[in-house]
């Protein structure tokens, strides 16, 4: 089977900038696995609320996260700075998926792709339907 090649940046959406840090190396020296979770949790949370998407306090709007992935093309590692790429592939009644992509540095092609998908919740847990303002704001990431 032949494997996907890397995406590009031109194939993302919305950029956040992140370094990368002393302890994000595991033993080999690039970063530890669960780093690249950790890095695309906060891309996607630091855009929510730079969309104005409360995610956090008494008047959060509630995700969970129900599947997430990543394909590791290059290494990277502390003292990279990484660009972290982010787009919706889809956009459900209650749910949608985040493609999140990892440049290093100046490179075009990403260094890591995953993806995470989230269902909005209401207080009892269960699946609701996504608010208007929540849906245009996650359109305009739309591939």
């Amino acid at each position: 089977m032949a494997r996907t090649p890397p995406g590009t940046r031109a194939e993302y959406r919305a950029f956040r900038t992140l370094p990368t840090r002393w302890q994000d190396n595991d033993e080999y020296g690039h970063l530890n696995n669960a780093t690249y979770y950790a890095l695309f949790d906060t891309a996607v949370s630091l855009w929510q609320m730079d969309q104005g998407i409360e995610i956090r306090g008494p008047n959060a709007t509630r995700f969970l996260v129900v599947e997430s992935g990543c394909r590791y093309h290059a290494e990277m590692g502390f003292p990279d700075i990484l660009t972290a790429g982010i787009r919706i592939a889809h956009i459900g009644t209650s749910s949608f998926r985040y493609d999140i992509a990892l440049f290093a540095n100046d490179n075009e092609t990403a260094g890591a792709e995953g993806f995470f998908t989230q269902v909005h919740v209401d207080d009892r847990n269960r699946p609701a339907p996504l608010a208007e303002t929540v849906r245009k704001i996650l359109s305009g990431l739309k591939i």
